[in-house]
């Protein structure tokens, strides 16, 4: 990979002093370089959540750009949202990814649910809140088997973040997809910004980041169950 870190963060990892993301995002150092994920998550997916066209009149005449957001994300504890506009669709929707990467969190996962107790880390470990536009969305851990009983927009997140099972509310112009985005991926930044004790964390499992379980193996346990 020709790649030349330009920022600290960037040059720990090419040195191998940093080898995973969490190590990366412990550093509080600000991730610049979307070279950084693309090396410490070489199993990164992308999906593409919405895509408008805008026109805009001007003096020479009708100028037509692109408007893409996209969450990227590994299926185990790491998931990013970004947005971004252009002239083509391409290479806005590669600037989104990039952005997307740049935003990227990690979230705690548990067995929050009372009428569970498997103590596997398959769910949310409490509900959490986040809120953009008029979008409110509210995110309860469920039982296991119970799936992703969540919006079409929630569940993209969801599965990309590596939750496979949820109950989920949304309030307000759920039509409007960025905004329905954005206020799940804040709900989910609140895993891990909430603080949990030693206790609860031992008692519901509460991992944060990986696990070691991938979409795809995520996707075929669901298949079975």
């Amino acid at each position: 990979m020709d790649w030349i870190p330009k920022t600290r963060l960037g040059q720990m990892v090419l040195n191998g002093e940093i080898t995973t993301m969490s190590d990366a995002l412990a550093t509080k150092l600000p991730l610049r370089e979307p070279e950084i994920v693309d090396i410490l998550l070489p199993d990164l997916q992308d999906e593409v959540i919405d895509l408008n066209m805008v026109q805009r009149m001007t003096d020479s005449g009708r100028r037509v750009r692109f408007a893409v957001t996209c969450i990227v994300g590994n299926g185990d504890g790491f998931i990013g949202i970004g947005r971004a506009k252009g002239k083509e669709v391409g290479p806005s929707i590669r600037k989104a990814i990039d952005n997307a990467k740049l935003n990227i969190i990690e979230i705690k996962r548990g067995c929050g649910s009372w009428e569970c107790g498997c103590g596997q880390p398959h769910s949310l470990p409490f509900e959490v809140m986040g809120e953009c536009g008029s979008v409110r969305v509210s995110l309860k851990p469920a039982p296991r088997g119970i799936g992703l009983a969540v919006g079409d927009v929630a569940k993209s997140l969801l599965k990309l973040a590596g939750v496979r099972d949820s109950w989920g509310f949304a309030r307000g112009n759920t039509q409007t997809k960025v905004n329905y985005a954005m206020a799940t991926f804040e709900a989910l930044r609140m895993t891990s910004t909430l603080r949990v004790t030693d206790e609860q964390a031992k008692k519901q499992n509460i991992v944060s980041g990986p696990v070691g379980l991938t979409a795809a193996e995520s996707d075929i346990d669901s298949m079975e169950e």
